[in-house]
């Protein structure tokens, strides 16, 4: 199952219906008997190749006999699948962070990031993403927002003037299970083919190579063409933003170290790829 390029909304409609048709135990050519429609179509549905109308959701919801709650903000998503704008119609649906950090992706001329145990959120597919927020201590709603927001930020990646990102990320991250197989599988590909683009550089750093400052914790460093860089901190309860020129330097140096560290660009793909087998 590929990455698709189908809108951030339509993509989390994708990923959430999967999810809940797999939570309730049903397979593919199942729930399409049940709503009397080809399997090959349900499956366009859940790999965000084709967007289903309210109405189809509807049906489907119906027939997993789901409950309120649920059938509401499935049916909020299939509503604004196509929605291209969501975060600038919606702001409110966003933590004042995010949208924070929305707005230095956007402007940003170049992303450095350390990530030791998970995939950063720019390179992350939509089921990797749906499911750390499923597991995540907000609700439901507000996981299904921040998916959108997640997905739509990566559109940094691909836009005409792309912002240049380096991503140093490291081993556990690739080797954690983090859903399924399958889903892992796409992961790793999905950072194979963003290795091809060439404002993306992603490199490992390898596991068991002792102790490095990295260990201590994740950071992402935004730098502007025009304004002081920005250091992100980000806890399972807590983020923070410095920008004191003092403070940045050290992160800095902390780049370069472990870039030090890391695979070459080679090595990086060999071991991406030998995860995946």
């Amino acid at each position: 199952m590929k990455p698709t390029s189908a809108s951030p909304g339509a993509r989390a409609l994708a990923a959430s219906l999967r999810e809940l048709r797999m939570t309730r135990g049903k397979g593919l050519r199942e729930l399409a008997r049940m709503v009397r429609i080809l399997p090959q179509l349900l499956s366009a549905w859940e790999k965000g190749q084709r967007v289903p109308g309210p109405e189809d959701i509807a049906r489907l919801l119906g027939a997993l006999q789901i409950d309120d709650a649920t059938y509401e903000r499935m049916m909020r998503l299939a509503r604004r699948a196509k929605d291209d704008n969501w975060l600038d119609s919606n702001p409110s649906d966003l933590p004042p962070a995010l949208s924070g950090i929305v707005e230095y992706e956007r402007t940003a001329t170049r992303i450095t990031n350390w990530y030791h145990a998970i995939v950063p959120g720019l390179l992350q597919t939509a089921d990797y993403a749906r499911t750390i927020l499923s597991n995540s201590e907000i609700g439901l709603e507000q996981a299904d927002a921040m998916l959108i927001a997640r997905l739509n930020r990566q559109r940094v990646l691909t836009k005409a003037d792309p912002v240049r990102l380096s991503a140093l990320i490291g081993e556990v991250a690739v080797r954690e299970a983090i859903g399924s197989t399958d889903i892992m599988s796409d992961q790793i590909d999905h950072l194979l083919e963003m290795m091809t683009l060439p404002n993306v550089s992603l490199r490992i750093v390898p596991a068991n190579i002792g102790y490095h400052p990295g260990l201590i914790g994740s950071f992402i460093l935004y730098e502007f063409a025009d304004l002081p860089s920005i250091v992100h901190l980000e806890s399972s309860h807590a983020t923070a933003f410095l920008h004191e020129s003092d403070v940045v330097g050290k992160y800095r140096k902390q780049a370069r170290i472990l870039a030090g560290t890391a695979l070459g660009d080679d090595a990086t793909r060999a071991l991406l790829r030998e995860v995946a087998r």
